[in-house]
């Protein structure tokens, strides 16, 4: 029966639920189908609900005890829910990162013996099973998927298409599977004969065929490779499709994740199930869950992407006949399916599918997919890593140096984050998060953590060191944010330390007194001045990291945090061996203009409020002197505004330019704003700087992974740290480059100077999701039209008719400006909230003061 209309097909199913609930008892009546498309064809008979069951695992490299009781308390877990299928993450038994372990016998060796004892228990009986581990077949290694059921391997089934890049090397361990769509016998490893009595197991490409359906795999990078197996599985008739994932984190990667899995399915139709590693597994990567069942391009089951739990399992039942009718309506597709080459498929005699109930065996109902704000995620991210590595270390707690500005505090957020999922992970009665807590905590007599503040008391440990340069201000802020987290916070001065340092140099050298700049002292005593604070301040970090425990008398040994972000280091704006260099660091991969944007997140949902004002002062180091004149900022030290280095980052690394093809982006970008020769002198400081510091990224501080423009030398980015710091060839070009743009471009308007207007490109940037110029933002959010969008209703004025409406004349170098004559002006013109409580503020430095990044200046404010 065809219906007309879609309020007639809701009729009917209304009708049909009220009938089939009636109807419940009765486990023999089932519908097929149920598929109804803005009131389309209902079809009465016999469903194929098969219950399925994907999982999240905290797996850990080479903890092959701790692996495989992870696994078998997933496939319980699963058979318990009524599955008839699970799947499990990408190298389950021994963690995806064992990386040069996998070169080692014995990971594959261990592995099999932890596939024996899965088999040997009762976990495979009635429910299929899909677990990932390393095969060696005929002397080549492969990444496999194994599926068992009943005691039995049923089909090893390799990888056809490695991850080789970006933090991946599957290549340097592992060969893909080359022969497509063809099968051979794989002789079974003897601890594996000894438990099922098979001597042999079908090896390659092809699927397991039920009585009732056929099922095949994917494996991680195969989703995202241009001919993705799953097309040719689908076309080939193949309805459910597994992928056992090792996906890290990164910085708004769910949504291209979930998007890839949503076109296969509404392309070609089935069911796609997505298992995923979660967690620390040992190294720089949080791989962040996110288990996921889709139908026909809908999402019908979703796993948490941030937890502390250790086994999460994801279950849904489905419809496998609505993929059958799905797919029967698409004419090209079954044109297309017509003539597509068979893959070879393993029948077994097994049901996936159970008889429809209305209690628990009906199909579930499409979801809205759930995604974190990148502050969330910036939040949640770093602080489950930083949970399991603490744990996993057998350490006691963090210590971390808080300085009060930008970078530092957003760690110590960061772990007061860890201590609030801890203690609600305690609350829901998390039994491993329980015994975790318990031990690091040092908590006795039954007492568990109760509250997130007096947790962080026991497992924060923060040190401000100050000297002679440093400022009441940022001395206050640190005391006041730890006092908000619950840390224990120590407060010392460490210019002792820095003098003793001073006298031995002057008892070397007699007659040599190293100066400041700003009391007359070159540029080398300035820069050795600053580097002896920043070291001492490293030395003393990991002094009181050791002894602080048994000053407290508490058994142990803190990590040190480090708080160096992505942006810094790419232009080596920091100090080899100072407190960038720590344990570990949760910040070391994501860029200043998120942070930012995190610390206003953070004031308003972590109920740190002190956040908000450390993200309203301007970045120092405060390692040179504060006059009158002279306050030291950040971005006048380094040339360049953090909005600018993360444009830089990303044409380098993304868009892989090198400063010719950057130069040339950036004219485009820019046009209208900077001239040619303005654009080419920052191309030019940005490569001489970063060369000259390339060497400092060898010595990075272990950080979280969550930018992909990061310049972590030792894994991600790849290059020479000894360059030719004057790129003379390349420098060259640029020059002869800017002699022929300079002709053509016009000269920049004030508008766009003054960042009134966006440039074309920065217009262009909120519609743009593919490479190109426009899409190479600096990771700042833009609204429509094109103008830096922030949260909390928080937006940049960027103009000089309101400085000079204040009294500020930007283009003189010592105006001075009244704090209450700037609320004054600000609130007639509906403008409120300074950003900094400064009385009077002098010099260049009132642009800083008042949230201006760059030159020509700008002001923040918040828009009631």
């Amino acid at each position: 029966m065809k219906l007309g209309g879609q309020s007639n097909g809701g009729i009917i199913c209304l009708f049909v639920c009220w009938f089939v609930s009636g109807l419940r008892a009765c486990e023999q009546f089932c519908f097929v189908d149920c598929f109804c498309e803005f009131g389309g064809l209902w079809r009465v008979g016999k469903m194929r609900v098969v219950k399925l069951a994907t999982c999240s695992l905290n797996q850990w490299a080479m903890d092959f005890e701790g692996n495989l009781a992870r696994t078998k308390q997933s496939i319980r877990e699963a058979r318990n829910a009524g599955a008839t299928f699970r799947v499990g993450p990408e190298l389950e038994l021994c963690g995806y990162g064992c990386e040069d372990h996998f070169l080692e016998g014995d990971t594959l060796k261990h592995s099999w013996e932890c596939m024996a004892e899965i088999l040997a228990s009762d976990l495979t009986n009635g429910i299929v099973c899909d677990i990932g581990l390393p095969v060696e077949e005929c002397g080549v290694r492969y990444n496999c998927r194994a599926y068992c059921l009943d005691g039995q391997i049923l089909l090893v089934r390799p990888k056809l298409y490695l991850a080789n890049d970006g933090n991946y090397r599957e290549l340097r361990w592992f060969s893909s599977w080359k022969r497509l769509r063809e099968l051979e016998t794989y002789q079974l490893p003897e601890c594996i004969r000894e438990v099922t009595g098979q001597e042999t197991v079908p090896f390659g490409d092809g699927y397991l065929s039920f009585e009732d359906t056929g099922v095949a795999s994917e494996t991680c990078e195969e989703l995202f490779t241009p001919s993705a197996p799953h097309i040719g599985l689908s076309l080939g008739g193949v309805e459910i499709i597994a992928n056992g994932s090792g996906s890290h984190h990164q910085l708004r990667k769910l949504n291209t994740r979930i998007e890839l899995m949503q076109s296969a399915t509404s392309k070609c139709g089935g069911v796609y199930m997505y298992a995923n590693q979660q967690g620390c597994d040992g190294g720089r990567l949080y791989y962040d869950g996110c288990a996921c069942i889709m139908v026909n391009g809908d999402v019908v089951a979703q796993g948490s992407q941030f937890s502390m739990k250790d086994v999460e399992v994801v279950t849904a039942c489905v419809d496998l006949d609505a993929v059958s009718s799905f797919r029967g309506t698409i004419s090209s597709l079954r044109e297309q399916a017509s003539q597509e080459p068979r893959t070879p498929s393993i029948a077994v005699k097994f049901k996936l599918s159970r008889p429809m109930n209305m209690a628990n065996h009906f199909p579930s109902l499409p979801i809205k997919v759930r995604y974190h704000d990148p502050y969330e995620e910036i939040a949640l991210g770093p602080a489950c890593w930083l949970w399991d590595y603490l744990r996993r270390s057998g350490a006691t707690g963090y210590l971390l140096p808080l300085s009060g500005g930008a970078d530092s505090s957003s760690v110590a957020a960061i772990v007061g984050c860890m201590c609030q999922l801890v203690v609600k992970a305690v609350r829901e009665g998390d039994k491993q998060v329980i015994a975790d807590a318990i031990r690091m905590g040092n908590y006795r007599n039954d007492e568990v953590p109760e509250s997130a503040d007096e947790f962080a008391q026991r497992l924060l440990h923060t040190v401000y060191m100050g000297t002679e340069n440093s400022s009441h201000a940022t001395r206050d802020r640190a005391k006041r944010l730890a006092g908000e987290i619950g840390a224990s916070h120590l407060n010392v001065n460490i210019d002792v330390v820095v003098k003793a340092l001073l006298t031995l140099f002057e008892s070397v050298f007699p007659g040599r007194k190293l100066r400041y700049k700003v009391h007359g002292g070159t540029q080398t005593e300035n820069l050795a001045l600053q580097n002896i604070q920043a070291r001492i301040r490293m030395v003393i970090a990991f002094m009181l990291a050791s002894l602080m425990p048994w000053v407290r008398s508490k058994p142990g040994f803190l990590l040190v945090l480090g708080s160096a972000n992505v942006d810094e280091g790419l232009r080596g704006y920091l100090t080899k061996y100072d407190c960038s260099s720590a344990d570990i660091n949760p910040i070391g991969g994501i860029s200043k203009g998120d942070i930012r944007a995190f610390l206003r997140w953070g004031a308003l949902n972590l109920g740190y409020g002190t956040l908000a004002e450390v993200e309203g002062a301007p970045p120092t180091a405060e390692l040179e002197p504060i006059t009158v004149k002279y306050t030291q900022t950040d971005e006048i030290d380094m040339g360049m505004t953090y909005e600018e280095l993360g444009m830089y980052g990303r044409l380098r690394k993304i868009f892989r330019c090198g400063p010719v093809s950057m130069f040339e982006n950036l004219c485009i970008r820019w046009h209208g704003r900077l001239t040619p020769a303005e654009v080419a002198q920052k191309v030019k400081d940005f490569f001489k700087y970063y060369s000259i510091n390339r060497h400092k990224m060898t010595t990075l501080t272990p950080s979280y992974h969550a930018e992909n423009y990061s310049p972590e030398d030792n894994r991600y980015d790849l290059r020479q740290f000894l360059y030719n710091t004057r790129w003379p060839w390349q420098f060259r070009r640029i020059d002869q480059l800017v002699d022929k743009y300079e002709t053509s471009m016009p000269e920049p308007l004030t508008e766009f100077r003054q960042h009134m207007q966006p440039t074309a490109a920065e217009a262009a940037a909120p519609n743009s999701t593919g490479l190109g110029v426009p899409a190479a933002s600096s990771g700042i959010r833009r609204d429509s039209k094109g103008l830096p969008a922030e949260p909390v209703q928080t937006r940049r004025i960027n103009t000089e008719a309101i400085l000079s409406g204040c009294g500020v004349n930007p283009r003189k170098n010592m105006t001075k400006l009244s704090l209450q004559r700037f609320k004054a002006i600000t609130n007639r013109n509906n403008l409120v909230k300074i950003r900094a409580p400064y009385a009077q503020i002098h010099g260049p430095t009132a642009f800083h003061h008042l949230g201006i990044k760059m030159w020509p200046p700008r002001i923040s404010v918040a828009i009631l």
